[in-house]
């Protein structure tokens, strides 16, 4: 059985989904709609391209009446729900609908898409309304904040992240992220760790264009109770990767006790699909507890014959006084469709509160 996303878009699925619009829409002939997703033009498309093709051939079957579609939309999810559907991600066509539909029409629109978040998110589906009204979305989003669904308190802050992965780019919001932080200061304190968590995320996107702003956040909502401390370390996490001194010493990160000794590899030679060991020795110099965040770089080899650098966390713990740590780390590698390979002279670094501290090569073998 595949375990490609794409291929979730199955005969099963397609017989739940019609039965669900049979039991909504007039006139509605399931064999035909099943028909339309047999062709070789939709088994060719990836993911992202059945989505926007389902949602193309579902306009055909809906209303030709906006408002009257929304409703037959919000039906359908209440009848997949009846069928037993839970909340996932291959329904994301619904809010793609009404996206691509429903853009001059902002009241309705965004009312459903609010209504339907909670069973598939929409939260693609409101950047085409930032686009094209971004004061009015964000007042709309603004006011999600206080929803008592935490889907759409949750819709408001992930909508508008400025680097939303997969998602159509905000190109403003990287540049200036005011308009975001009145929504993530609502949120910050929210009962709901998955609304809390996307706030995270959201700092995290504007760290990597405005750092300072994401820092600034940091230093003056630190401190308050656990759950935001939580919060603003997650966001956090690309600047300590970077060993940003300021985030380092919000959180009591100090190289000036930390050191490492006996960093050695032990696989000199890694073949694909197997594992570089290292290990290495963590002393805190001090009489006193401190604590050290223990992490690793590895520097890829690419085409050009250059190497990036790629940074992986260890642990963070508190050290007790003129005590030492050994510490032993396997790195898998394994094929992964975002990253390409190459065989040759690859460097592991070992890295103790931001510190890049002993670096040495291993070969990787790609064939």
């Amino acid at each position: 059985m595949s375990t490609a996303l794409k291929d979730r878009y199955n005969a099963d699925f397609f017989d739940t989904f019609a039965k669900a619009l049979m039991n909504v829409l007039r006139s509605f002939n399931q064999s035909d709609f099943k028909h339309e997703f047999t062709n070789s033009e939709f088994t060719s498309l990836e993911l992202k391209q059945r989505m926007s093709y389902i949602a193309n051939v579902l306009k055909r079957y809906l209303s030709n009446d906006f408002n009257l579609a929304c409703n037959e939309i919000i039906a359908t999810v209440d009848e997949l729900k009846v069928l037993g559907v839970q909340e996932n991600f291959e329904y994301m066509f619904l809010p793609d609908f009404v996206a691509t539909n429903g853009i001059e029409q902002f009241e309705i629109s965004t009312e459903t898409l609010a209504r339907t978040t909670h069973f598939t998110s929409s939260e693609f589906a409101v950047r085409p309304f930032i686009l094209k009204y971004p004061k009015k979305m964000m007042t709309t989003m603004l006011e999600w904040t206080t929803h008592k669904d935490p889907k759409i308190r949750r819709l408001a802050s992930e909508g508008c992240r400025p680097r939303l992965p997969w998602a159509m780019a905000l190109p403003e919001f990287k540049q200036n992220p005011s308009p975001i932080l009145p929504i993530l200061e609502k949120l910050k304190n929210d009962p709901d760790e998955l609304v809390r968590r996307s706030v995270a995320n959201n700092l995290n996107d504007i760290s990597k264009d405005n750092p300072a702003t994401t820092i600034a956040i940091a230093k003056k909502w630190f401190g308050h109770n656990k759950s935001t401390d939580s919060l603003i370390k997650h966001a956090c996490r690309g600047l300590l990767k970077e060993a940003n001194k300021e985030v380092l010493a919000l959180f009591g990160i100090s190289s000036k006790h930390a050191q490492i000794s006996g960093f050695a590899v032990k696989t000199k030679t890694v073949q694909m699909g197997n594992h570089l060991i290292f290990e290495f020795t963590v002393s805190n110099s001090s009489p006193s507890e401190q604590l050290f965040r223990l992490e690793y770089g590895i520097y890829l080899l690419k085409k050009n014959g250059s190497h990036s650098k790629k940074v992986f966390k260890i642990s963070e713990r508190k050290m007790s006084g003129s005590s030492s740590l050994p510490i032993s780390k396997k790195h898998h590698f394994k094929p992964i469709t975002t990253r390409v390979y190459y065989s040759g002279e690859h460097y592991v670094a070992a890295i103790i509160n931001g510190q890049e501290v002993d670096k040495t090569s291993f070969r990787l073998i790609i064939d």
